[in-house]
């Protein structure tokens, strides 16, 4: 189909772009943006009249749920949470069950997301088989069969030596280690340790529990020549080691949750299980390093850390409850939110969920607008106030620590290789 979008605000950080343009889109391309060939006629035009024309956002840490948790989730139900916040890749840890620690599994769950059309998938595969900690991953035929990294999602690596010759083997091939800094023993709890959980008596996660990973890690890497990607930054401390590493010159990424970016530990409430996370949530504080963090460049990235967890797991007392929340279809206004209120702008604000996240998993077509590319884009209302209404949320997981609050922004319009899959 060929689609013009009219009278939009054009962004693209990836190319300093910001202007109003039209955009023509073909053959699953984007044709041209500003000055139309003449000899361009849509099929259908969509008016973007007070929109913002985005690339599609790239996210980072999505979990879809299947296989193994379809109770929880389903690539049907998360794709389509995805195109409705104006998510086009997306990227999934490896510990679904069976974990995606052989090629075939990857190959499947590939085949399911292209099948449908939706978002691109991305996966990462599994650093070691089944994620105990003890086995390498063939990385090499995991590769082949389309993972972009390896992981141990949120199993902690707790045996270093295993972790070093990981870090010494994907430094060889030159694969990324994806990484989620928590040390295993002192990341026992289930709140950030501090006045809040000793107040309501729930165990707690200190902040040395992600320094003495992050330390550990950065340490491997000099010795290694690895480079790895920190998943889910959630202390002042952990932005420190980070930026002395960047610094250094040493090759580190790294994210932070919507949830550590917007949230603290007093949200917890009266033992409120839509805040049981993982990392949990810190003080105000870390909170306010994130946010610096993310807007000068130490932290590259904010996603959605999409984790749908069924009601039942959720309806039980706060340090029982199963730790997670949906957050695909907030990605998008929670980092217009985030640019207006830390001051670093909307150009910043839509760096990190497109150009700086594409850039990281090699997609050179993803998270930028440009004549040519692949037309994955989003026609964003950044005027369109809503609540979170859990409820209605396309995701099959309906528990978000942010039901209720207002919101300002929305996708009107998702495309993704030209389709338009939503709106």
């Amino acid at each position: 189909m060929r689609i013009l979008i009219t009278h939009g605000r054009v962004i693209d950080p990836a190319s300093s772009l910001d202007r109003q343009a039209d955009v023509a889109v073909a053959d699953g391309k984007l044709l041209a943006i500003g000055d139309m060939p003449a000899d361009f006629n849509a099929d259908r035009t969509l008016d973007a009249s007070g929109c913002l024309v985005l690339p599609g956002l790239v996210d980072l840490a999505a979990r879809l749920r299947e296989p193994g948790y379809e109770h929880e989730g389903m690539l049907e139900s998360e794709m389509a949470a995805a195109v409705a916040g104006g998510v086009t890749s997306l990227v999934c840890p490896p510990d679904t069950d069976p974990v995606l620690d052989e090629p075939g599994l990857v190959e499947m769950l590939k085949f399911r997301a292209e099948k449908m059309q939706a978002a691109r998938l991305f996966p990462l595969g599994a650093l070691t088989r089944s994620l105990k900690g003890e086995v390498l991953t063939e990385m090499a035929e995991l590769t082949e069969a389309g993972c972009i990294g390896f992981s141990q999602a949120d199993v902690p690596l707790s045996n270093t030596q295993v972790l070093q010759r990981a870090l010494l083997y994907a430094s060889t091939f030159g694969y990324t280690v994806w990484l989620r800094p928590q040390d295993r023993d002192l990341g026992q709890g289930v709140a950030a340790s501090g006045p809040l959980a000793t107040r309501l008596g729930l165990s707690g996660v200190p902040v040395a529990a992600e320094t003495i990973a992050v330390f550990t890690m950065i340490e491997l890497m000099r010795s290694t020549g690895a480079r790895v990607h920190l998943c889910r930054l959630s202390s002042a401390a952990g932005v420190a080691l980070v930026r002395a590493a960047k610094a250094e010159g040493l090759p580190l990424s790294c994210d932070v949750s919507i949830n550590s970016l917007h949230l603290a530990d007093t949200d917890i409430g009266y033992f409120d299980s839509r805040a049981r996370l993982n990392p949990p949530l810190r003080q105000q504080r870390d909170r306010d390093a994130l946010s610096a963090a993310l807007a000068d460049g130490t932290i590259d990235a904010l996603v959605s850390d999409h984790t749908p967890v069924e009601a039942d797991a959720k309806t039980l007392p706060f340090a029982e409850s199963e730790p997670g929340a949906s957050g695909l279809e907030l990605l998008l206004p929670l980092a217009l939110q985030w640019g207006e209120q830390s001051g670093a702008g909307i150009m910043r604000a839509i760096e990190v969920v497109s150009a700086a996240p594409a850039r990281l998993i090699g997609a050179a077509e993803a998270g930028r607008l440009a004549p040519g590319a692949a037309a994955d884009l989003c026609v964003a209302d950044p005027a369109i106030e809503w609540q979170v209404q859990p409820e209605a949320l396309r995701s099959q997981g309906k528990h978000t620590p942010f039901g209720g609050y207002a919101l300002r922004g929305r996708a009107r319009h998702t495309l993704v290789g030209g389709r338009l899959v939503h709106g």
